[in-house]
Formats: C-alpha cells, sequence, structure tokens
C-alpha cells in the first residue's frame, strides 16, 4: 500500500497489484446512485447514502484487518455498515439510512433500526471513534442536515416513503456492485450503458414491422390486427399513466404493445421498457420477436432477457457472487412476472439492484390474468406508487382482462383502454367453437386417442404427470414420429426448437400432435384447428383456445373441447378457480370468451378468496409495509414460539422456490454441449463471475421443484455452480440424463410459474 494514511476500500483484484481508494470508492459509487435515483427525485438522498455507506472502513481495525487478509480473500471481518448509518439517521435520514446498514446483508424491518446500529456501534466503540476522526477528511462537503434532500411526498405518506427507500436502496447497492465489480476486473471505471435513443429504436421497430407484415401476406384478421396497433399507437401519446390492452388472443398484443412502449417512452424521455410475462415460454417468444425488430448485428443488443433465479445474495454462493447479479442495464427488458415482482419486494443487495430502473419505465405486463390472486394487494398497490410518484407506465395486456378496479388497492386509479370496443373485437375475432367433455369423465387415454385421430391436434394438461402419460400414449402407438412434448422440464432452447418443429409442420400441413402444460396458453403463438383443454380457471380455458384457429384460415371455426379427465391431475389452488368456472360456463351457460360473464366471474373469485380481509396474507403484507417492516415482507413476521419467521405470510409469487439447472444435455451439438460445460466450468472457477456467461446460461436452465431433492439419487445428480450445496435458491449443474423428448426424466409437482 502506498502513502501513509491512505484509506483503503478494496484490496487488489488476484493477481493484480492496484488497492482501491476509498475516497474514490465513496465519490464514484455516490455519483452513480445519484444518476441512477435523479429521474425519480431521489438523486441527493441516493448520493449521501452511498457516500456514507462505506465510511465505517475509515477505522483503524478495519483498514489493519484489509491488510491482512488482502491475500488470501477471506473477509474482513469489522463492521463498516454501522457509522454511516447513524450519521445518516442523525442528521435527518431517518428509516432511509436502513439502505446503508442493509447494503450487505439487507434492508431490516425499520422500527428496530436504530437499536440495530447502536447494537453494532458499542461493541467496539474505538472503531466507530477512529473512522470518524477521518470522516471531516473523506467527505468536506457532508451537510449537516440532509432531511430538506427528502421529497415531502416521502415523508407524508408511508406507502410512498417505503417505495421510496426500495428504489433509493436499488440505486446504492447496483452502483456498490458496479463501482467494485470494475475494481476487482482492472477497469478504469464502472460499466454503465449509455441512455438509449427510444426515437431510433421505435423507427427501427416500425420498420422492421412492416417488412415482416409485407413478407406474410394477408390473413383474414390482419386488418383488425392493423387497427388494433394503430389503435395502441394513438394512446403511447396520452400522458403516463396505467394503460389496459384487452383484445381476443390473436389479435397480435405482443407488437402492438411493443409498439406502444417504444413510442411512449420515445414520447415522454422514459428510461427503459420492462416487459414481464408469467411463463418462462412466453420471455423466449417475446424476446425473440424484440431481438429480430431491434437488435442490430455488431452493436450492444437492444434486448435483455433475464429469468435466472439463482441466490447470489446467499453467502455460501461465494464471496463474490452477488457481483454478477443481473441490474437490467438494457433498454428493453423481457423478464417473468416472478423476477419482476419479487426483487421489487425482496430485501436482499443482488435482487434488488435492479428495481431502480422501473422508475420512469414502461411496465408491459402481458398475460396479466397469470398474476397470483394471494398477492394481488400489494401488487397492484406497488403499480399505483410507480405511476404515480416515479413516473412510471404501466400497461395491463390480456384477452382475459381481471377486474382489478373492484379491489380496494385500483379503484381509483385512472385507466385508458387502448382498444376502442372490446365486445365488437371480440366478435369480429370469434374463431372458434366449444364443445365439453365433464360428464361422463373420459380417461386421458381416451383424450390422447381422440386427438391422435386429427391431423394436428394440440393437448393442454395441467400437470407435467399427464402431459407424460399422454405423450407416451402416443409414443407407445408408434407416432412419435408426429409428437411433440412441452413441459418445464424441457430448457428454453429445446422448447423453442421443439416450437419451430411444430410451427414449420402446422405451416406446411404434415400431420403433428403437440401435448403441452399450461405453459403453451398464454401467447405462445401456435394455430392447431382443434384444442383439447383440461378443465381450468376460465381464463385459461378462453388462452388455450386462442390456439385454435388462430390465424382465421379455416372454412369453418376451430374446435376447442374442454374435458374433465377421470385420471388427470390438478394444482391444488385450481379448486376454487374451477368451482367459479363451472358457475359461469359450461353446457347451457356462457362460453369463456363472453366478456360479461368472464368479469363475473373474476368478482366471484376475488370474493371467495377474501382478498379484502384483513387477515389475508396479501393484506398482512401491506400493514408491513406501512411499518417499513421489510423482513416480514420478504420473509414473513417472526413467530414468537419459534423464533423463526412464518413464510406462509411472506411475499412470494409460488409456493415453493425452485432450483435453477443447467443442463449442457440439451445443446444441440456436441461441440456447443462442449462449450456450455466449459462455460459452467469457468463460472464455478472465476473469483468474479462474469455475467455475460451467466446470460448464456439462461437458455440452457431451467427450474426443479424442491420436493425433487427428496428423490433417492437426484442430489447426487447435481452439481452447485456457485457455493457447494445443493438446495432451494442455488444455481446448479445438472449431470445426469436428459430425454430428448421430455427433458429432465423427473416429474415433480406442477409449477403454477416458472422461475
Amino acid at each position: 500500500m502506498s502513502g501513509e494514511g491512505e484509506l483503503w476500500a478494496h484490496s487488489p483484484a488476484p493477481g493484480g497489484g492496484r488497492w482501491h481508494s476509498l475516497a474514490d470508492h465513496l465519490r464514484g459509487t455516490a455519483e452513480l446512485a445519484r444518476r441512477f435515483a435523479a429521474p425519480f427525485g431521489g438523486g441527493e438522498v441516493a448520493y449521501w447514502l452511498a457516500a456514507l455507506h462505506d465510511v465505517g472502513k475509515a477505522a483503524c481495525a478495519w483498514q489493519e484487518r484489509l491488510a491482512a487478509v488482502a491475500q488470501t480473500g477471506r473477509p474482513v471481518g469489522v463492521d463498516h455498515k454501522a457509522l454511516g448509518t447513524r450519521v445518516a439517521f442523525d442528521r435527518g435520514l431517518g428509516g432511509f439510512a436502513g439502505a446503508i446498514f442493509g447494503h450487505h446483508g439487507g434492508l431490516i424491518d425499520a422500527p428496530r433500526l436504530r437499536e440495530a446500529f447502536r447494537l453494532r456501534l458499542d461493541e467496539v466503540p474505538a472503531n466507530a471513534a477512529s473512522a470518524e476522526r477521518r470522516l471531516a477528511g473523506l467527505l468536506p462537503d457532508l451537510p449537516d442536515r440532509l432531511d430538506h434532500f427528502v421529497p415531502e411526498e416521502w415523508r407524508l405518506d408511508p406507502m410512498v416513503g417505503e417505495m421510496a427507500l426500495r428504489l433509493c436502496y436499488s440505486a446504492l447497492v447496483d452502483a456498490d456492485s458496479l463501482d467494485t465489480s470494475a475494481h476487482f476486473q482492472g477497469l478504469s471505471g464502472p460499466r454503465v450503458r449509455p441512455d438509449v435513443d427510444f426515437a431510433r429504436l421505435y423507427k427501427t421497430f416500425e420498420q422492421r414491422r412492416r417488412s415482416e407484415l409485407a413478407g406474410r401476406g394477408c390473413t383474414p384478421i390482419s386488418g383488425l390486427r392493423d387497427q388494433v396497433y394503430a389503435d395502441c399507437l394513438a394512446a403511447a401519446e396520452q400522458d403516463r399513466g396505467v394503460f389496459r390492452l384487452g383484445a381476443p388472443t390473436g389479435a397480435g398484443k405482443t407488437l402492438a404493445s411493443g409498439g406502444f412502449a417504444l413510442r411512449h417512452a420515445e414520447k415522454h424521455g422514459l428510461r427503459r421498457v420492462v416487459v414481464a410475462v408469467p411463463f418462462l415460454t412466453i420471455t423466449e417468444q417475446n424476446a425473440s420477436v424484440y431481438r429480430r425488430l431491434l437488435d442490430e448485428g455488431g452493436a450492444e443488443p437492444a434486448v435483455l432477457e433475464h429469468h435466472s433465479q439463482a441466490d447470489f445474495d446467499d453467502p455460501r454462493a461465494g464471496r463474490w457472487a452477488r457481483l454478477a447479479a443481473e441490474n437490467w442495464d438494457a433498454p428493453v427488458v423481457v423478464t417473468t412476472f416472478v423476477r419482476l415482482f419479487e426483487s421489487l419486494y425482496a430485501r436482499k443487495p443482488s435482487t434488488m439492484r435492479r428495481v431502480h430502473r422501473l422508475a420512469n419505465s414502461v411496465i408491459v405486463l402481458d398475460e396479466v390474468q397469470a398474476l397470483p390472486h394471494a398477492m394481488l394487494a400489494p401488487i397492484l398497490d406497488g403499480l399505483r406508487l410507480l405511476v404515480r410518484h416515479f413516473g412510471a407506465t404501466v400497461l395491463l395486456s390480456s384477452a382475459t382482462q381481471p377486474e382489478f378496479w373492484a379491489l380496494d388497492e385500483f379503484k381509483d386509479v385512472p385507466c385508458v383502454d387502448l382498444v376502442r370496443d372490446a365486445p365488437r373485437l371480440v366478435s369480429d375475432l370469434r374463431r372458434v367453437r366449444y364443445e365439453w367433455q365433464l360428464d361422463p369423465r373420459p380417461l386421458l387415454a381416451s383424450i390422447a386417442d381422440q386427438a391422435a385421430s386429427e391431423r394436428a391436434a394440440l393437448v393442454v394438461v395441467n400437470t407435467t404427470a399427464d402431459a407424460k402419460a399422454v405423450y407416451e400414449r402416443w409414443r407407445d402407438g408408434e407416432l412419435g414420429g408426429v409428437a411433440w412434448h412441452l413441459s418445464t422440464r424441457m430448457c428454453p432452447d429445446h422448447r423453442r426448437r421443439v416450437l419451430e418443429q411444430v410451427r414449420r409442420r402446422l405451416l406446411h400441413g404434415e400431420p403433428v400432435l403437440l401435448v403441452a402444460t399450461q405453459l403453451i396458453e398464454a401467447g405462445v403463438d401456435v394455430d392447431f384447428p382443434v384444442v383439447f383443454r383440461a378443465m381450468a380457471p376460465a381464463d385459461s380455458l378462453l388462452q388455450a383456445a386462442g390456439r385454435a384457429n388462430r390465424e382465421g384460415r379455416m372454412t369453418g371455426a376451430g374446435r376447442v373441447v374442454v374435458f374433465a379427465a377421470e385420471d388427470g391431475g390438478q394444482p391444488p389452488t385450481y379448486k376454487t378457480l374451477v368451482g367459479c368456472t363451472e358457475r359461469q360456463f359450461g353446457p347451457g351457460k356462457a362460453d369463456p370468451d363472453d366478456l360479461e360473464a368472464l368479469g363475473r366471474y373474476y368478482r366471484n373469485v376475488y370474493d371467495l378468496l377474501n382478498l379484502a380481509d384483513g387477515q389475508h396474507v396479501g393484506q398482512r403484507i401491506q400493514q408491513a409495509r406501512r411499518r417499513w417492516e421489510f423482513e416480514t415482507v420478504a420473509e414473513g413476521p417472526m413467530d414468537a414460539s419459534t423464533r423463526r419467521r412464518d413464510r406462509k405470510v411472506a411475499f412470494r409469487m409460488i409456493d415453493d422456490e425452485g432450483i435453477a439447472v443447467v443442463t449442457p444435455q440439451a445443446a444441440e451439438t456436441p461441440e456447443l454441449r462442449r462449450d456450455l460445460e466449459r462455460t459452467v466450468e469457468g463460472l464455478r472457477q472465476a473469483p468474479v463471475p462474469d455475467l455475460v456467461e451467466l446470460r448464456r446460461l439462461q437458455a440452457y436452465t431451467t427450474s426443479l421443484h424442491p420436493s425433487t431433492l427428496r428423490r433417492s439419487g437426484v442430489m447426487a445428480l447435481m452439481r452447485p455452480v456457485f457455493g457447494d450445496e445443493v438446495r432451494r435458491g442455488v444455481l446448479v449443474e445438472w449431470v445426469g440424463d436428459y430425454d430428448a423428448a421430455t427433458g429432465i426424466d423427473l416429474d415433480p409437482h406442477l409449477e403454477q410459474f416458472v422461475i
């Protein structure tokens, strides 16, 4: 180390010789945090949180310990967060100082913040005293009071303040990670993309869209799609707010919502477009569409697809793993509902570093009917706050628009409908007729045989076990050459290849049978003459119907056969929803595309689930948010008897977090498989994981239900990529067999959402 009295933030990178100046790290992080938070009015708050976040490192004991462990890679082991927390707290930032206290371990419940940082300071008072003596030299311009930097609306409404703290915390931890990564990677400064020119992006999108449509030729419904697109572009000129795109399946919602988002971002100078969808199959499809229309060869990609769920915050993942967490530094991000909302309501730094990107952005929620009912209160309230106070626009897109305005969280939120006359559009786009096989109940084998008698048919079932049973019925009947299978046991690239083959055969009129779980039905672009759908919630029935006669090319109507299989499975969450469906739809009742009946269905569901009750999990999360209890929101309230947190009352988009499994065996060629295996091994050995390499693996990463860990021998077929243990939330490599038709040969319980 050079110079008597020099203070350091970090030791040199492995094999390097350059130490990281503490003054440089504080200023670099602060400037970057200000840049991230300025668009939502939090620039100065984030600046001073970041400027103070590491001042505890000025303690003599911390500096001496850093020098002692510099060559070992071990942590320093001396607290460095409590002093900055106290300074920020005492100078008027109050609960916002929790961002400093949690910049490594995560946000804690604000009511216990003062006690927490005082306990840390009291452990070794000399450490704080020696660091505080250097404070004026490190930050000579630190004001005596910081409270005037906090916008008034953040102080007056606890929910606005809670969301503001989440965004400021995100700006701080992202800036800290970027500045730290730059040092350890030997870069001259953090890698941050410049703001994108949305006028240029929109122009590129529009030109390529026109070229593509011209190449497809006319279909009976292409004129209606053009009208939907024109309506969306016209609405994009309006002020920021909540918009609703309620158009039937096959109306071209992906292109229409993309055109709206890009034009709206250009019009209002917004920072990015975030498209969130319920299932991985849709991220794959939508990201592919946007890449085709926006990315340019040789330039940095405009589109980022993100759905990895590895837990970079877990200490067992490795000391530097969190520096590789995704931060959505791209103009267009395609992600899942799980990644979006579990990031928003998380408390750990790696998961939250991307959250500040939501402010001043267009957030497109595609297939919004698939949001989990139990979490609607915090989800809708979060969207309301982002729009009203943090400059976002939200677009809710679905053929089966839920009745969100019947819920308190959205009842006073203004909304603009992009389609002027939805009932007429539904009538004009009606392309199917419904048939019902509910009584008597058929066997799955009978449904498989009925489908096999068709030249082309799609069967959609409720569980992976049922999908496998139907596929094996076809394969045993020597139909393997025309039959395909889709489920979450297959990695995204495998599913993409299956869909390409299926679409090609459909286009050329060749025989094709496909069985899939519900991942096929929301937004996946396939066009079958006949669709068989296992009994399911009303919105799922209508979504599945959107895969029948999608282009309207048939002389008659497509067929949608709704069946209740005697031996079929059903997730527990379906019981209430299917009951509501049977009250509104079926023989002698309405068809699932009846908008009035669909509205009654949603209101019935909300009432039966007691979403407004104060003891409902969603309302309990809202109560914790009002008290700024970040641990309670993310991990559940503390159980007084067990002294453990009750995760059943935490914010969860799905009941069980899965295990992210990389499957190099799914590669299309042996050469690619070897390349993927080298990438995995490189990440396993790297002192600082490379985010670019992690992104490469996403196409070969799927999620296994945690119940698979209880199966005999399964643990031995997984090797951790980060850390040394196979468990929930980690990234592992699958070293077992991978079936060319059905993927990983396991059959865990159905996942409502793919994560």
